[in-house]
């Protein structure tokens, strides 16, 4: 079976109703989710089960939703005794693998990516700026596509997600032009995202000024747990290094498919998808078809996650 990674969902992965299950069969991961309305000032719960799903997808709601369940479904493994070798996340899912492998307090990480949030929703005036995938490219002619469509404007590789899969950010007028010389370049699938500005782009730059402050407020340990950044692909095993790669982040790539690959050369063999939905299980299979991948995002797939624990399932 090899080592076990936690994988932590970001941005995108939300859904009315998540972390319903754990909350009831948990009063633990019950008293996480009220800390984090308390220290929101909201009714977290009334959000994540109710919705609406026009208000959960809102960044500044979002990430600290996903942060609270992926959290919550951790406390849960936890509890199990199940822990993992290795932790990573996918952008706002880095804040959950550091809460998981002790580095970042569950509250310190709720005041952090509830500013974090708001500072990216508030980074862009409204419709100027875009995000869009491509499908079936890689990455040397995305990067072409995006140097041709700039024309003085900013658009690049955000999200290198898995082989054929990468998402483009930037000013919405750049994003459009190189969605049209994608389909010219012969990508399989050109889609805009529905997303509240261009992360992970040049454009979220001058907002790490500001949440630098935010982020020198918090206190942040080493890794008690491997921890894998986005920004280099790489391990980080001091606090002042994840201060300044949760910067970078901001505006920088997320390198996943080379995170994967760094964790599989290392002898992952076995990735649990620990929060809401089921999209980096579905970017892990693209990357390697004989890594095993189990989902824990109810209570419903716990069973699963322990049989895989004890080697009892392949996935």
């Amino acid at each position: 079976m090899g080592k076990i990674a936690w994988v932590f969902p970001g941005q995108g992965s939300q859904y009315v109703g998540m972390g319903k299950s754990v909350a009831k069969a948990c009063p633990k991961a019950k008293a996480l989710l009220d800390t984090a309305s308390r220290l929101l000032g909201y009714d977290l719960a009334k959000l994540c089960w109710e919705g609406p799903e026009s208000e959960l997808r809102k960044t500044e709601y979002t990430q600290p939703a996903l942060l609270t369940v992926s959290t919550m479904l951790a406390h849960v493994l936890y509890t199990e005794g199940l822990k993992p070798d290795v932790v990573a996340g996918h952008s706002l899912g880095e804040y959950s693998a550091l809460v998981a492998a002790g580095s970042l307090s569950f509250e310190g990480a709720v005041s952090l990516v509830a500013r974090r949030g708001q500072l990216m929703e508030d980074a862009v005036p409204c419709g100027k700026g875009a995000m869009a995938v491509l499908l079936g490219l890689d990455l040397p002619t995305v990067r072409s596509i995006c140097q041709d469509a700039s024309q003085g404007e900013v658009v690049e590789a955000a999200n290198l997600n898995c082989p054929g899969q990468i998402v483009i950010s930037g000013d919405r007028s750049a994003v459009k032009r190189a969605m049209a010389l994608g389909k010219m370049e012969g990508a399989r699938r050109v889609l805009e995202l529905e997303v509240s500005g261009p992360f992970h782009s040049s454009l979220m730059r001058p907002i790490a000024d500001v949440f630098a402050q935010d982020l020198a407020s918090v206190h942040l340990d080493d890794p008690q747990v491997p921890f894998v950044a986005n920004v280099t692909a790489d391990y980080v095993q001091d606090a002042t290094t994840l201060r300044k790669v949760l910067l970078q982040q901001l505006y920088s790539p997320v390198r996943w498919e080379e995170t994967i690959r760094r964790l599989l050369a290392d002898g992952v063999g076995t990735f649990v998808e620990v929060g809401p939905g089921q999209v980096l299980g579905g970017l892990i299979k693209r990357i390697s078809r004989d890594a095993a991948i189990v989902g824990f995002q109810e209570m419903e797939g716990l069973e699963k996650v322990l049989e895989m624990a004890k080697g009892d399932i392949v996935i």
